[in-house]
């Protein structure tokens, strides 16, 4: 066999013409698939390496990227540099949002890409050569958020049959345009899954893309809450709740957040009493919100007390 992993996939990488976030998705029938073929950098751009996978592409092609290099030039300067780009597949999204692509033409049949405007799908060992297509038209039309739309991509390359194979792993990764500075930290990833092993990857990872976005929603609503912002930032915490509503840490942790930096415990406690009500381990996140006091991560003196008196009222 050829240098390479053998990883016959689809897959696309995107550039979000709004946000400037950079995005890649993939699935393949092989056990985790993404740490091998996507490779993204805030503010640089994505790479996707596939086929007989050369492994080298991710970061080579991330360097490039971090040099001004556009996506073209990326693109033939690792086809030219490998012996094996015949049989090599992958796609490369810039700064810019302009992208390019490369199909060796020893890739396992049916093989191809299309480059359409920030973005670059592509697939070998197909079942049907119209995979391409339909990934390009489902991801042009699809509504949502830059992670919805490539979920969009990959259920529209399943339905027209997939890999030969079948499915066995998935990943998507997203992440912004410009490192984001939130309170102290520096926000390099807003998505970053994984499905490594699953008879139908592609639903557990919509799946985990929903619960993801909600608690993207949550950390915003908590930000905005802190920043004085409360309205809006109930909002974005009450979509959170009706977009993820298995995830008890949500209410929990924005009912005392509401208590603490929002100074209202009546509201912090309307929030968490519905939770509660349905959760058998009442008494746990009672005694939690004690212990969270405890720990002096908490800003206002007696929030907790304020809050576990609501909850009893």
């Amino acid at each position: 066999m050829r240098n390479g992993i053998l990883h016959t996939t689809y897959s696309i990488v995107a550039r979000d013409p709004e946000t400037g976030d950079f995005g890649a998705a993939v699935q393949t029938h092989q056990m985790c698939v993404g740490p091998h073929v996507l490779w993204l950098d805030a503010g640089v751009g994505a790479v996707a390496t596939q086929s007989l996978t050369n492994l080298h592409f991710g970061p080579i092609g991330l360097s490039m990227l971090r040099e001004g290099v556009p996506a073209d030039r990326v693109i033939a300067a690792l086809s030219a540099s490998d012996k094996d780009a015949d049989l090599r597949q992958m796609a490369v999204v810039d700064r810019n949002g302009i992208s390019s692509a490369w199909t060796g033409k020893r890739c396992i049949a049916s093989a191809g890409h299309h480059i359409g405007e920030g973005y670059s799908v592509q697939a070998n060992l197909m079942a049907k050569g119209t995979v391409v297509a339909a990934m390009s038209q489902a991801y042009e039309s699809a509504q949502g958020d830059l992670a919805q739309r490539m979920l969009a991509a990959l259920e529209a390359a399943q339905s027209e049959g997939g890999d030969l194979r079948g499915m066995q792993s998935a990943a998507l990764k997203v992440v912004p345009g410009n490192v984001q500075i939130s309170g102290m930290r520096a926000v390099e990833v807003i998505y970053d899954l994984r499905v490594d092993e699953h008879a139908a990857p592609l639903e557990e990872l919509e799946r985990l893309v929903r619960l993801s976005r909600a608690g993207n929603l949550s950390e915003e609503g908590t930000r905005q809450v802190a920043g004085g912002a409360v309205a809006s930032g109930l909002k974005l915490w009450e979509q959170a709740r009706q977009l993820a509503p298995e995830l008890e840490e949500l209410p929990f942790w924005q009912g005392l957040t509401l208590a603490d930096d929002g100074g209202d415990a009546a509201g912090g406690a309307a929030i968490l009493k519905f939770m509660l009500d349905q959760d058998p381990r009442r008494e746990f996140w009672l005694d939690l919100i004690s212990r969270v006091e405890k720990s002096g991560l908490l800003e206002r003196k007696g929030a907790a007390e304020e809050l576990l008196a609501a909850l009893q009222a």
